[in-house]
């Protein structure tokens, strides 16, 4: 039999080649979150990044981040949630509650996952908070149950003589509304009104501080929200302007010199919130992750503002505050 040297080669080099290819793995498909957000520059959403760092993960490398801005506008969730949810992405990440809400309705199947939603039983984003029970779960600020204390702080920094108190709030913004209702019992025990002023736009805020001055309104809440935080500085100058003690739903109000805020930490809840895009990721169900309450509250001051306002905090006050800024 005569040898034939091409074929022996073709033999020998598929042999070599054999345990390589059946070594060889394709390449490890890269998650994709989908980011639901108000506003691209935020500290809770560099604390949920700095979570998933923390956990290992690489932006651009291990994980990819498909962002979706609303601007401040309520309005825009819905539409962006169907982009995203087009994208097909292996998580949405809706810190808000309108953001969460718009999120939910786009799909049934991706897993959503929020950082403050204040009542998400309530609003019924999910079935219980120890069984979510669908495709949603996170974390809540839990702000129905401060809304309380926030009432005591307000009454306490206006002398303790207030009676004619205000809301100012978002009226499509499902946790405002909420917090408007959960404030009635709380303020009823504290001898005060608290007259509600919708806002739906910037265009409105204006309108609803010369109201105020008009009804010689002695305190005010802010209510957090998509539509006030994106405003904050404009908010904090008009109460400013007004002089009328106020105590806003996030801290974020005050460091742009607002007078006082009370409120779970919204960066912790971020960051948390990282634990769980880890864990559906690695294979775990929404439904099968419990939501967590605040363990963090932060009770910020102010202190220039209130001596602009004419203030005397009690030296009680100041120690109970986190963090008083001069």
């Amino acid at each position: 039999m005569k040898f034939n040297r091409r074929a022996m080669t073709v033999v020998v080099l598929a042999l070599l080649a054999a345990p390589l290819a059946a070594n060889a793995q394709p390449p490890a498909k890269v998650p994709r979150i989908g980011v639901l957000e108000s506003r691209s520059s935020s500290k809770g959403l560099e604390a949920f990044k700095q979570g998933l760092r923390e956990r290992g993960y690489v932006e651009g490398k291990s994980i990819v981040f498909e962002y979706r801005w609303a601007n401040g506008k309520v309005a825009e969730f819905p539409k962006l949630a169907v982009e995203l949810v087009r994208l097909k992405v292996d998580v949405i990440f809706a810190g808000s509650t309108p953001a969460a809400l718009a999120a939910r309705d786009a799909t049934n199947t991706i897993p959503i996952v929020f950082a403050t939603v204040a009542d998400p039983v309530g609003v019924r984003l999910i079935s219980s908070l120890p069984r979510p029970g669908g495709n949603v779960t996170g974390l809540t600020t839990n702000n129905i149950e401060v809304v309380g204390k926030r009432l005591e702080i307000l009454k306490e920094i206006s002398g303790g003589k207030v009676s004619r108190g205000a809301m100012l709030f978002n009226p499509a913004d499902a946790s405002n509304v909420l917090g408007l209702r959960a404030a009635e019992d709380p303020a009823r025990i504290l001898a005060m009104t608290l007259r509600p002023f919708p806002v739906k736009g910037p265009e409105d805020f204006e309108g609803a501080f010369s109201a105020m001055a008009s009804e010689r309104i002695e305190s005010l809440w802010v209510a957090a929200g998509v539509l006030t935080t994106s405003h904050a500085r404009r908010i904090a100058e008009l109460a400013a302007r007004t002089r009328v003690p106020t105590i806003y739903g996030t801290r974020e109000f005050v460091d742009a010199g607002g007078l006082v805020s009370y409120s779970a930490s919204f960066t912790d809840n971020y960051r948390r919130a990282a634990t769980y895009v880890d864990k559906i990721l690695k294979g775990a169900t929404p439904r099968d992750l419990p939501v967590e309450q605040a363990s963090t509250f932060e009770f910020v001051i102010n202190l220039k503002t209130a001596k602009a306002l004419g203030l005397a905090l009690s030296p009680s006050m100041l120690l109970q505050a986190t963090q008083v800024i001069d």
